[in-house]
């Protein structure tokens, strides 16, 4: 089995969890024998894994017409109107759009203007010169794209022109089904199915209503909804994620399979990891946006802060809500107790979660969350919301509704308070992760591969 699959990013240039994943399925998907051709709108020659094929959208050919339009002019017999004789003169009236003077259609109605007279010498001859606009072939020539990939203002720009490649790609390439993740690369998965004929799957893992907490870019939106209608199969990150599909984009539940992200196993040590803090810490770790639920933090913050006054919080992360963050939390007159690190790369999340005693993912809606994984993977017992992904494979957490601030601050300090709670949660999490593996989600993965080729078969 040979993949064509679009991606927008990929480690360790990566913005969220859509690369960490694409990373962790196609790794998985190696180990299974399969191959995978992985396109990225650009490559920065860094990238960890050799032994998966990464193409450049940045340096792929396309084709560029240059041609020429050219105004061909004709003449014809034109139908005479009315025809006059004034004083040995015989003119033809005829209808005519012809404005002297640059007088518009518009004032010729205005001005009662109909039609124009011309006067000829030669009865029953009436021609009417006409334009046809023509377009010439040029010369063949070729251009790239200079993606820059990521999440700027030219987004929408490079989404389209990612699409166009894609389409190429889709024509020279060999292999047997495509693989897109997310709204950025659905024209260029619906680009290379017209391409090549070749059944096309849609992973999705997240969508407008998730990101925007509504209807979001209505674009976008359209998007989502024409690749999951044209797609062949869709892949749903989790149930969470199926249930928005059918009700929001009114795509068939049959259309759709559940299947769940996984985790890299890692190796973590926290003897000997130096502490810039006094007491606890509670670490928030995301985008600092709506959909992760960064104020809810702050106000159970605020609860426990009472009652553990030596407590500290991190957000870890960046976003457009880190102003209002800052400026609820200056209110709070909390600021001595809250740190704020930006965007952080893996190194620098593993360093953080060394001296991390809690961590809560307060999301309002959260496709998956791998970062949870990831936190019970180096020690850190961990709070989710009800309303996500990772919810219906963690039992190891403990769960609460993201607008619930009081059950959310109540569960903070409950950990601080009593040991032996954060040692079971640590000890089930650890050997609960050992089994939400990215090997398992590969297989399913190969399974659906599977099944749309042999349904296009039988479809032929």
């Amino acid at each position: 089995m040979k993949v064509l699959m679009f991606g927008w990013e990929f480690p360790p240039h990566i913005s969220g969890g859509l690369g960490t994943a694409c990373y962790g399925l196609t790794t998985s998907l190696k180990k299974e024998k399969t191959d995978i051709l992985f396109v990225v709108p650009k490559t920065f020659g860094d990238e960890p894994d050799k032994a998966i094929e990464l193409v450049s959208a940045s340096e792929v050919d396309v084709p560029l017409r240059r041609d020429q339009k050219l105004i061909v002019q004709s003449a014809r017999i034109k139908e005479i109107v009315n025809v006059r004789h004034e004083e040995g003169i015989t003119t033809f009236e005829v209808p005519s759009t012809l404005s002297p003077y640059g007088v518009t259609k518009a004032s010729e109605q205005a001005h009662g203007i109909e039609h124009w007279s011309y006067p000829v010498y030669e009865p029953g001859v009436m021609l009417q010169l006409e334009e046809t606009e023509v377009t010439v072939p040029g010369a063949e020539e070729r251009t790239r794209y200079a993606f820059k990939g990521g999440y700027g203002d030219q987004l929408l720009q490079e989404v389209s022109r990612y699409g166009e490649v894609a389409g190429i790609i889709g024509q020279r390439q060999d292999f047997d089904v495509i693989h897109a993740h997310d709204w950025m690369t659905i024209p260029a998965g619906l680009a290379a199915q017209a391409a090549s004929g070749k059944p096309l799957i849609i992973h999705v893992h997240a969508t407008e209503f998730d990101r925007a907490g509504g209807t979001g870019h209505p674009g976008v939106h359209a998007l989502e909804k024409e690749g999951m209608e044209k797609a062949d199969h869709v892949i749903a990150v989790s149930q969470w994620t199926k249930d928005i599909i059918v009700a929001k984009y009114h795509i068939p539940a049959d259309k759709i399979s559940v299947v769940h992200n996984g985790i890299i196993e890692e190796k973590h040590d926290r003897s000997g990891v130096w502490h810039p803090m006094q007491g606890q810490v509670i670490t928030f770790l995301g985008r600092i946006t709506h959909q992760k639920g960064p104020l809810y933090f702050v106000e159970a913050a605020r609860k426990v802060h009472q009652h553990f006054p030596d407590a500290h919080f991190v957000m870890a992360g960046s976003g457009d809500m880190l102003p209002a963050v800052i400026e609820r939390v200056a209110s709070l007159r909390m600021s001595s107790h809250f740190h704020y690190t930006g965007f952080l790369k893996k190194q620098e999340i593993n360093k953080v979660l060394a001296f991390t005693d809690i961590y809560v993912m307060p999301s309002v809606s959260e496709p998956f969350g791998i970062t949870p994984l990831e936190a019970i993977q180096a020690g850190v017992p961990v709070i989710i919301s009800k309303q996500s992904g990772v919810a219906e494979v963690l039992d190891s957490a403990i769960k609460v509704d993201f607008w619930d601030v009081d059950a959310l601050a109540n569960a903070m300090a409950t950990i601080l308070r009593y040991e032996s709670l954060s040692t079971t949660l640590k000890k089930n999490g650890r050997e609960e992760v050992q089994t939400i593996t990215w090997d398992k989600t590969a297989k399913r993965v190969n399974e659906i591969y599977a099944q749309v080729c042999r349904e296009q078969v039988a479809v032929v």
